[in-house]
């Protein structure tokens, strides 16, 4: 019984695949506008993904709590003595002082990101010179010298010259030489970078000697964040005190609301492809008509010809889908998500080079199949119903 069942499908596979031959010309263009929907949907959700992953990636080196100076709301620099008042918290490793902010070139109408502190007092501060691709780091005792991301570098156009100035806040020039230049892979956290000593940033910034602009706070057990960022928040409550879990948080919140903004925008596109889909397969061409008159007078039954109708809509539409999401893959990974590159990683006009091995799950794949094929089947053989019990003399006239 199971063996004659199965090859009745299969015979069915096969006169399916013959009528969507037949029919090349049309279902091809169904299932280009079809897979050119899915690409797109697809690449949202794959770069969503993936730079969520990147960015669990870049935080896991950063400090597991950041204390931030706020005033009406708004981020200022803080005390230096801020330290000495967390002395006595149990769980801490170490607490670094840095000097970070933003500094708008009208040369180039870029903003650089401006950072500064001292890898010596860091957990793991060496590592950052595995992040070099020449040079050296600037040096905490040696005034005027920067190490720049590659990006950053390549829209200076400094040619062969390594020296250059920025302007302070009273217009008078900051002298400084490029000693060293961040790898370009690292381009996604060092692309826009310009790393200083101490000394350097207060100088440029116009920043007072006993004032930084946060610290960061590195924990012996990592399962401790949340109980230490409480007692840190109750010690100095005119803080703000960030824990890495947030941070990670909110670049997901961040990457999930533009991608959703988009995703909505294309169901648009999406339900007007099913609207389509439906109005043609309710209606019949006098071939289609003949067709299905000429099966039944052979002995085809109404179950037969909607399984007929199925398998087309399922092999056009699996076609699409690998179509679809081979292309968004393809898309993501070797062109940069060139399309939406803009909608998600913002309006800078120093953008990372997003070389990235697009994050794939099962769930996904598995999401993008329920908001794509499965409306296409509803809209594919519910109609075919109608379509399917036409008369055998109504249909060969």
């Amino acid at each position: 019984m199971i063996q004659q069942l199965l090859e009745k499908h299969l015979n069915i596979l096969d006169y399916a695949l013959s009528s969507l031959w037949r029919r090349r010309l049309k279902n091809g263009g169904v299932m280009l506008v079809f897979a050119a929907v899915i690409f797109l949907l697809a690449s949202f959700q794959m770069l969503t993904s993936t730079l969520t992953k990147a960015a669990g990636d870049v935080l896991a080196q950063a400090p597991e709590i950041t204390i931030q100076q706020m005033r009406a709301g708004r981020q200022e620099s803080m005390p230096l003595a801020y330290r000495e008042k967390l002395a006595g918290i149990f769980g801490i490793r170490k607490i670094v002082p840095r000097i970070w902010g933003y500094y708008f070139d009208e040369s180039t109408l870029a903003n650089y990101t401006v950072m500064a502190l001292d890898p010596t007092t860091m957990p793991r501060g060496r590592d950052l010179r595995t992040a070099l691709a020449e040079g050296e780091l600037p040096g905490q005792e040696t005034n005027g010298e920067v190490a720049i991301g590659a990006a950053l570098l390549a829209i200076m156009n400094q040619g062969e010259r390594k020296a250059f100035s920025l302007f302070r806040p009273d217009l008078t020039l900051k002298p400084l030489t490029i000693i060293g230049v961040f790898r370009p892979d690292t381009d996604l956290l060092t692309g826009d970078l310009m790393l200083m000593n101490m000394n350097d940033a207060r100088d440029l910034f116009a920043l007072p000697a006993d004032r930084v602009t946060d610290l960061c706070v590195y924990v012996t057990n990592p399962a401790e964040i949340d109980t230490i960022a409480k007692k840190i928040a109750a010690r100095l409550p005119d803080t703000r005190v960030l824990t890495r879990p947030q941070i990670l948080k909110t670049y997901q919140v961040v990457f999930n609301w533009r991608s959703g903004f988009a995703s909505i925008c294309l169901l648009a596109a999406l339900a007007a492809f099913i609207i389509l889909a439906w109005d043609k397969a309710s209606g019949l061409s006098p071939e289609e008509r003949r067709e299905i008159g000429i099966l039944k007078i052979l002995g085809w039954e109404t179950a037969d010809i909607l399984a007929i109708r199925f398998w087309e809509s399922l092999l056009l539409s699996a076609l699409a889908y690998l179509l679809g999401c081979t292309a968004a893959y393809l898309h993501v990974a070797f062109f940069e998500a060139g399309l939406f590159r803009p909608i998600m990683i913002g309006w800078s006009v120093l953008r990372p080079a997003l070389r990235l091995v697009p994050a794939i799950s099962a769930g996904d794949l598995l999401l993008i199949f329920c908001f794509s094929v499965l409306p296409y089947l509803a809209a594919t053989v519910i109609p075919a119903w109608r379509c399917a019990t036409v008369p055998p003399d109504a249909a060969i006239r």
